[in-house]
Protein backbone atom coordinates (compact mmCIF):
# COMPACT_ATOMS: atom_id res chain seq x y z
CA UNK A 1 0.00 0.00 0.00
CA UNK A 2 3.08 2.25 -0.13
CA UNK A 3 2.59 3.81 3.30
CA UNK A 4 4.68 6.89 3.95
CA UNK A 5 3.62 8.68 7.15
CA UNK A 6 1.38 8.27 10.17
CA UNK A 7 0.19 11.26 12.20
CA UNK A 8 -1.43 11.11 15.62
CA UNK A 9 -3.55 14.05 16.81
CA UNK A 10 -4.50 14.00 20.49
CA UNK A 11 -7.70 16.03 20.83
CA UNK A 12 -10.10 17.10 23.56
CA UNK A 13 -13.59 18.58 23.20
CA UNK A 14 -16.29 19.40 25.77
CA UNK A 15 -19.64 17.68 25.32
CA UNK A 16 -22.67 19.93 24.90
CA UNK A 17 -24.22 18.05 27.84
CA UNK A 18 -22.60 15.61 30.30
CA UNK A 19 -23.11 11.93 29.50
CA UNK A 20 -23.92 9.93 32.64
CA UNK A 21 -23.95 6.23 33.49
CA UNK A 22 -23.72 4.53 36.88
CA UNK A 23 -20.02 4.03 36.11
CA UNK A 24 -18.91 7.46 34.90
CA UNK A 25 -19.91 11.04 34.17
CA UNK A 26 -18.30 12.25 30.93
CA UNK A 27 -18.15 16.01 30.46
CA UNK A 28 -15.21 16.26 28.06
CA UNK A 29 -14.09 13.72 25.48
CA UNK A 30 -10.49 12.97 24.64
CA UNK A 31 -9.43 10.92 21.65
CA UNK A 32 -6.74 10.34 19.04
CA UNK A 33 -7.28 11.00 15.36
CA UNK A 34 -5.00 9.01 13.06
CA UNK A 35 -3.90 9.92 9.56
CA UNK A 36 -2.15 7.26 7.47
CA UNK A 37 -0.64 8.77 4.31
CA UNK A 38 0.69 6.95 1.25
CA UNK A 39 3.44 8.03 -1.15
CA UNK A 40 0.87 9.66 -3.45
CA UNK A 41 -0.48 11.89 -0.68
CA UNK A 42 -3.75 10.02 -0.12
CA UNK A 43 -4.78 9.93 3.54
CA UNK A 44 -6.86 7.40 5.47
CA UNK A 45 -8.48 8.34 8.77
CA UNK A 46 -8.96 6.42 12.00
CA UNK A 47 -9.93 7.23 15.59
CA UNK A 48 -9.09 5.89 19.03
CA UNK A 49 -12.43 5.52 20.81
CA UNK A 50 -11.07 4.64 24.27
CA UNK A 51 -12.06 6.94 27.13
CA UNK A 52 -9.72 8.90 29.39
CA UNK A 53 -10.22 6.47 32.26
CA UNK A 54 -10.78 2.67 32.12
CA UNK A 55 -14.48 2.62 33.04
CA UNK A 56 -15.74 0.96 29.84
CA UNK A 57 -12.76 -1.27 29.08
CA UNK A 58 -9.22 -1.44 30.43
CA UNK A 59 -7.92 0.73 27.58
CA UNK A 60 -7.55 4.50 27.83
CA UNK A 61 -6.46 7.27 25.48
CA UNK A 62 -3.04 7.23 27.12
CA UNK A 63 -2.52 3.47 26.88
CA UNK A 64 -3.70 3.55 23.26
CA UNK A 65 -1.16 6.25 22.44
CA UNK A 66 1.59 4.12 24.00
CA UNK A 67 0.50 1.04 22.02
CA UNK A 68 0.36 2.96 18.76
CA UNK A 69 3.69 4.74 19.19
CA UNK A 70 5.76 1.98 20.75
CA UNK A 71 4.24 -1.23 19.39
CA UNK A 72 1.75 -1.09 16.52
CA UNK A 73 3.26 1.61 14.30
CA UNK A 74 6.74 0.02 14.60
CA UNK A 75 5.20 -3.34 13.61
CA UNK A 76 3.62 -1.74 10.56
CA UNK A 77 6.89 0.02 9.71
CA UNK A 78 8.92 -3.20 9.89
CA UNK A 79 6.54 -5.45 7.97
CA UNK A 80 4.44 -3.20 5.75
CA UNK A 81 1.03 -4.20 4.43
CA UNK A 82 -0.37 -4.97 0.98
CA UNK A 83 -4.01 -5.23 2.03
CA UNK A 84 -5.89 -4.26 5.25
CA UNK A 85 -6.82 -7.89 5.94
CA UNK A 86 -3.13 -8.58 6.66
CA UNK A 87 -3.28 -6.45 9.81
CA UNK A 88 -5.06 -9.18 11.78
CA UNK A 89 -2.11 -11.54 11.46
CA UNK A 90 0.39 -8.72 11.93
CA UNK A 91 -1.22 -7.64 15.22
CA UNK A 92 -1.74 -11.19 16.52
CA UNK A 93 1.57 -10.93 18.39
CA UNK A 94 0.00 -8.20 20.56
CA UNK A 95 -2.49 -9.31 23.21
CA UNK A 96 -5.77 -7.38 23.56
CA UNK A 97 -5.49 -3.55 23.15
CA UNK A 98 -8.38 -3.77 20.68
CA UNK A 99 -9.10 -0.05 20.52
CA UNK A 100 -5.53 0.87 19.66
CA UNK A 101 -5.46 -1.82 16.97
CA UNK A 102 -8.84 -0.76 15.61
CA UNK A 103 -7.84 2.88 15.21
CA UNK A 104 -4.87 2.05 13.00
CA UNK A 105 -6.77 -0.61 11.09
CA UNK A 106 -9.65 1.80 10.43
CA UNK A 107 -7.23 4.31 8.91
CA UNK A 108 -5.62 1.66 6.70
CA UNK A 109 -9.01 0.41 5.46
CA UNK A 110 -10.05 4.00 4.71
CA UNK A 111 -6.82 4.60 2.80
CA UNK A 112 -7.21 1.33 0.88
CA UNK A 113 -10.71 2.33 -0.25
CA UNK A 114 -9.44 5.76 -1.32
CA UNK A 115 -6.66 4.09 -3.30
CA UNK A 116 -9.34 2.07 -5.10
CA UNK A 117 -11.35 5.29 -5.59
CA UNK A 118 -14.34 3.58 -3.99
CA UNK A 119 -16.48 4.27 -0.92
CA UNK A 120 -15.46 2.08 1.98
CA UNK A 121 -19.00 0.72 2.28
CA UNK A 122 -18.69 -0.59 -1.28
CA UNK A 123 -15.35 -2.27 -0.52
CA UNK A 124 -16.93 -3.93 2.53
CA UNK A 125 -19.93 -5.18 0.53
CA UNK A 126 -22.52 -2.81 1.97
CA UNK A 127 -25.80 -2.20 0.18
CA UNK A 128 -27.91 0.13 2.32
CA UNK A 129 -28.23 3.68 0.96
CA UNK A 130 -29.36 4.84 4.39
CA UNK A 131 -28.58 3.36 7.80
CA UNK A 132 -30.89 3.19 10.78
CA UNK A 133 -30.00 5.65 13.55
CA UNK A 134 -30.69 5.49 17.27
CA UNK A 135 -29.60 7.58 20.22
CA UNK A 136 -28.67 7.16 23.88
CA UNK A 137 -30.21 8.88 26.90
CA UNK A 138 -27.83 8.93 29.85
CA UNK A 139 -28.86 8.22 33.43
CA UNK A 140 -30.35 11.02 35.48
CA UNK A 141 -33.57 12.44 36.87
CA UNK A 142 -36.61 10.85 35.22
CA UNK A 143 -38.03 14.20 34.11
CA UNK A 144 -34.77 14.99 32.38
CA UNK A 145 -34.67 11.60 30.68
CA UNK A 146 -38.23 12.13 29.42
CA UNK A 147 -37.30 15.51 28.00
CA UNK A 148 -34.18 14.12 26.32
CA UNK A 149 -36.23 11.29 24.83
CA UNK A 150 -38.92 13.64 23.54
CA UNK A 151 -36.32 15.93 21.99
CA UNK A 152 -34.66 12.96 20.27
CA UNK A 153 -37.98 11.68 18.92
CA UNK A 154 -38.74 15.14 17.55
CA UNK A 155 -35.30 15.09 15.90
CA UNK A 156 -36.26 11.91 14.04
CA UNK A 157 -34.78 9.11 16.14
CA UNK A 158 -36.93 5.98 16.20
CA UNK A 159 -34.95 3.91 18.71
CA UNK A 160 -33.83 5.17 22.12
CA UNK A 161 -31.46 3.46 24.51
CA UNK A 162 -31.61 4.39 28.18
CA UNK A 163 -29.03 3.71 30.86
CA UNK A 164 -30.25 1.75 33.90
CA UNK A 165 -28.71 0.46 37.13
CA UNK A 166 -29.82 -0.92 40.48
CA UNK A 167 -32.25 1.51 42.09
CA UNK A 168 -32.75 3.37 38.82
CA UNK A 169 -34.42 0.86 36.56
CA UNK A 170 -37.99 -0.44 36.90
CA UNK A 171 -39.64 2.87 37.77
CA UNK A 172 -37.61 4.71 35.12
CA UNK A 173 -38.54 2.22 32.40
CA UNK A 174 -42.19 2.18 33.49
CA UNK A 175 -42.42 5.97 33.35
CA UNK A 176 -40.80 6.17 29.92
CA UNK A 177 -42.98 3.38 28.55
CA UNK A 178 -46.13 5.10 29.83
CA UNK A 179 -44.96 8.37 28.27
CA UNK A 180 -43.91 6.75 24.96
CA UNK A 181 -46.01 3.57 24.57
CA UNK A 182 -44.99 2.81 20.99
CA UNK A 183 -41.32 3.79 21.12
CA UNK A 184 -38.62 1.25 20.30
CA UNK A 185 -36.90 1.29 23.68
CA UNK A 186 -33.95 -0.67 25.02
CA UNK A 187 -32.14 -0.61 28.36
CA UNK A 188 -28.36 -0.68 28.78
CA UNK A 189 -27.12 -1.86 32.17
CA UNK A 190 -23.34 -1.71 31.65
CA UNK A 191 -22.95 -4.78 33.90
CA UNK A 192 -24.82 -3.28 36.85
CA UNK A 193 -26.40 -6.60 37.93
CA UNK A 194 -25.51 -10.19 38.83
CA UNK A 195 -27.37 -13.43 38.35
CA UNK A 196 -29.00 -13.04 41.76
CA UNK A 197 -30.96 -10.14 40.27
CA UNK A 198 -32.69 -12.37 37.72
CA UNK A 199 -36.10 -12.04 39.40
CA UNK A 200 -35.77 -8.27 39.49
CA UNK A 201 -34.71 -8.10 35.82
CA UNK A 202 -37.66 -10.35 34.95
CA UNK A 203 -39.88 -7.40 35.93
CA UNK A 204 -38.66 -5.57 32.83
CA UNK A 205 -40.42 -8.09 30.57
CA UNK A 206 -43.75 -6.31 30.95
CA UNK A 207 -42.43 -3.17 29.23
CA UNK A 208 -41.78 -4.79 25.83
CA UNK A 209 -38.19 -3.63 25.57
CA UNK A 210 -36.33 -4.38 22.37
CA UNK A 211 -33.54 -5.82 24.53
CA UNK A 212 -31.56 -5.40 27.72
CA UNK A 213 -27.91 -4.76 26.99
CA UNK A 214 -25.04 -6.28 29.01
CA UNK A 215 -26.89 -6.78 32.32
CA UNK A 216 -24.17 -8.98 33.86
CA UNK A 217 -20.36 -9.08 34.05
CA UNK A 218 -18.24 -7.55 31.30
CA UNK A 219 -16.44 -10.85 30.62
CA UNK A 220 -19.36 -13.20 31.27
CA UNK A 221 -21.07 -15.57 28.85
CA UNK A 222 -22.25 -18.39 31.16
CA UNK A 223 -24.44 -16.37 33.54
CA UNK A 224 -25.94 -14.47 30.62
CA UNK A 225 -26.89 -17.84 29.15
CA UNK A 226 -28.67 -18.79 32.37
CA UNK A 227 -30.33 -15.39 32.65
CA UNK A 228 -31.64 -15.53 29.09
CA UNK A 229 -33.64 -18.68 29.95
CA UNK A 230 -35.41 -16.69 32.66
CA UNK A 231 -36.26 -13.61 30.58
CA UNK A 232 -38.58 -13.00 27.66
CA UNK A 233 -36.65 -9.82 26.83
CA UNK A 234 -33.70 -10.61 24.53
CA UNK A 235 -30.25 -10.10 26.00
CA UNK A 236 -27.84 -8.02 23.94
CA UNK A 237 -24.14 -8.54 24.57
CA UNK A 238 -21.69 -5.66 24.33
CA UNK A 239 -18.53 -5.82 26.45
CA UNK A 240 -18.57 -9.64 26.56
CA UNK A 241 -17.96 -9.93 22.80
CA UNK A 242 -14.38 -8.87 22.03
CA UNK A 243 -13.25 -11.55 19.58
CA UNK A 244 -14.81 -13.96 17.08
CA UNK A 245 -13.97 -16.71 19.59
CA UNK A 246 -16.15 -14.94 22.18
CA UNK A 247 -18.96 -14.85 19.63
CA UNK A 248 -18.65 -18.57 18.92
CA UNK A 249 -18.87 -19.31 22.66
CA UNK A 250 -21.90 -17.04 23.07
CA UNK A 251 -23.65 -18.84 20.22
CA UNK A 252 -22.82 -22.26 21.66
CA UNK A 253 -24.13 -21.22 25.09
CA UNK A 254 -27.18 -19.32 23.78
CA UNK A 255 -26.01 -16.33 25.81
CA UNK A 256 -27.80 -13.69 23.74
CA UNK A 257 -30.21 -12.94 20.91
CA UNK A 258 -28.59 -9.66 19.91
CA UNK A 259 -25.06 -8.23 19.65
CA UNK A 260 -23.94 -4.63 19.86
CA UNK A 261 -20.99 -4.55 17.45
CA UNK A 262 -18.42 -1.80 18.02
CA UNK A 263 -15.39 -1.51 15.76
CA UNK A 264 -13.20 -0.20 18.58
CA UNK A 265 -14.18 -2.86 21.10
CA UNK A 266 -13.50 -5.79 18.76
CA UNK A 267 -10.26 -4.51 17.24
CA UNK A 268 -11.38 -3.20 13.87
CA UNK A 269 -13.00 -4.35 10.66
CA UNK A 270 -11.34 -7.75 10.28
CA UNK A 271 -12.64 -8.98 13.64
CA UNK A 272 -15.97 -7.13 13.22
CA UNK A 273 -16.65 -8.77 9.86
CA UNK A 274 -15.88 -12.22 11.28
CA UNK A 275 -18.33 -11.59 14.16
CA UNK A 276 -20.88 -10.22 11.68
CA UNK A 277 -20.71 -13.40 9.59
CA UNK A 278 -21.13 -15.60 12.68
CA UNK A 279 -24.22 -13.62 13.68
CA UNK A 280 -25.72 -13.91 10.19
CA UNK A 281 -25.10 -17.65 10.06
CA UNK A 282 -26.69 -18.24 13.47
CA UNK A 283 -29.69 -15.92 13.50
CA UNK A 284 -28.24 -13.38 15.94
CA UNK A 285 -29.53 -9.84 15.37
CA UNK A 286 -26.99 -7.05 15.55
CA UNK A 287 -26.54 -3.32 15.46
CA UNK A 288 -23.63 -0.88 15.43
CA UNK A 289 -22.84 0.63 18.82
CA UNK A 290 -21.31 4.01 19.58
CA UNK A 291 -18.75 5.43 22.02
CA UNK A 292 -19.56 9.18 22.08
CA UNK A 293 -17.20 9.39 19.12
CA UNK A 294 -15.98 12.19 16.94
CA UNK A 295 -16.96 12.31 13.28
CA UNK A 296 -14.22 10.05 11.95
CA UNK A 297 -15.40 7.03 13.92
CA UNK A 298 -19.05 7.84 13.18
CA UNK A 299 -18.29 7.84 9.46
CA UNK A 300 -16.67 4.43 9.87
CA UNK A 301 -19.75 3.21 11.75
CA UNK A 302 -21.94 4.34 8.86
CA UNK A 303 -19.80 2.37 6.40
CA UNK A 304 -20.10 -0.77 8.56
CA UNK A 305 -23.85 -0.31 9.03
CA UNK A 306 -24.53 -0.41 5.29
CA UNK A 307 -24.10 -4.20 5.50
CA UNK A 308 -27.49 -5.82 5.11
CA UNK A 309 -27.49 -7.58 8.48
CA UNK A 310 -27.60 -4.35 10.50
CA UNK A 311 -31.38 -4.37 10.86
CA UNK A 312 -31.60 -2.59 14.23
CA UNK A 313 -30.95 1.17 14.55
CA UNK A 314 -27.42 1.78 15.81
CA UNK A 315 -25.84 4.48 17.99
CA UNK A 316 -25.18 6.72 14.99
CA UNK A 317 -26.48 10.06 16.16
CA UNK A 318 -26.04 13.46 14.52
CA UNK A 319 -22.78 15.31 15.12
CA UNK A 320 -24.82 18.06 16.76
CA UNK A 321 -26.03 15.76 19.54
CA UNK A 322 -22.66 15.91 21.30
CA UNK A 323 -20.60 18.67 19.67
CA UNK A 324 -20.99 22.37 18.93
CA UNK A 325 -18.68 21.69 15.98
CA UNK A 326 -17.28 18.31 14.91
CA UNK A 327 -13.82 17.71 13.44
CA UNK A 328 -15.03 16.55 10.02
CA UNK A 329 -15.92 18.76 7.06
CA UNK A 330 -19.38 17.24 6.55
CA UNK A 331 -21.44 16.87 9.74
CA UNK A 332 -23.41 13.67 10.21
CA UNK A 333 -27.14 14.40 10.21
CA UNK A 334 -30.05 12.15 11.20
CA UNK A 335 -33.22 12.72 9.16
CA UNK A 336 -36.38 10.72 9.84
CA UNK A 337 -34.44 8.14 11.79
CA UNK A 338 -31.89 7.57 9.03
CA UNK A 339 -28.38 8.67 8.05
CA UNK A 340 -27.37 8.73 4.40
CA UNK A 341 -24.21 6.88 3.52
CA UNK A 342 -21.31 8.90 2.12
CA UNK A 343 -20.56 8.14 -1.53
CA UNK A 344 -17.13 9.81 -1.77
CA UNK A 345 -14.05 7.53 -1.66
CA UNK A 346 -13.15 5.97 1.68
CA UNK A 347 -15.33 6.92 4.62
CA UNK A 348 -16.50 9.88 2.54
CA UNK A 349 -15.48 12.73 4.84
CA UNK A 350 -12.34 14.79 5.41
CA UNK A 351 -10.94 16.47 8.49
CA UNK A 352 -11.91 20.06 9.23
CA UNK A 353 -8.34 21.35 9.58
CA UNK A 354 -9.31 24.54 11.37
CA UNK A 355 -11.42 22.75 13.97
CA UNK A 356 -8.81 20.01 14.43
CA UNK A 357 -6.16 22.61 15.16
CA UNK A 358 -8.44 24.29 17.75
CA UNK A 359 -9.02 21.11 19.74
CA UNK A 360 -5.62 19.41 19.26
CA UNK A 361 -3.53 19.15 22.44
CA UNK A 362 -0.62 17.14 21.02
CA UNK A 363 0.55 15.98 17.61
CA UNK A 364 3.21 13.49 16.52
CA UNK A 365 4.33 12.27 13.10
CA UNK A 366 6.04 9.00 12.16
CA UNK A 367 7.85 8.52 8.85
CA UNK A 368 7.71 4.90 7.68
Amino acid sequence: MNLKKIRLHMISMPLKKPFVTHLQRVESREGIIIEVEDKDGLIGLGEVVAFSTPWYTEETVTTSYHMLKDVLIPLLERHGVNHPTELSELFDSVRRNAMAKASLEMAVWDLYARQQDKPLWDVLGGTREKVLAGAVVGAGATDGMIKQTRDLIEAGYERIKIKISKGADIDVVRTLREEFPHLSLLADANSAYDLGDAGHLKSLDEFCLEMIEQPLGVDDLVDHSILQTKLETPICLDESIVTPSDMKSAIHLNSCGVVNLKLGRVGGYNSALAIYRLCMENGIRLWCGGMIEFGVSRAHNISLSTLEGFSIPGDISSSSKYWDEDIIDTPIVVENGMVKRFDNPGIGVELNGKRLKEVCTFREEFVL
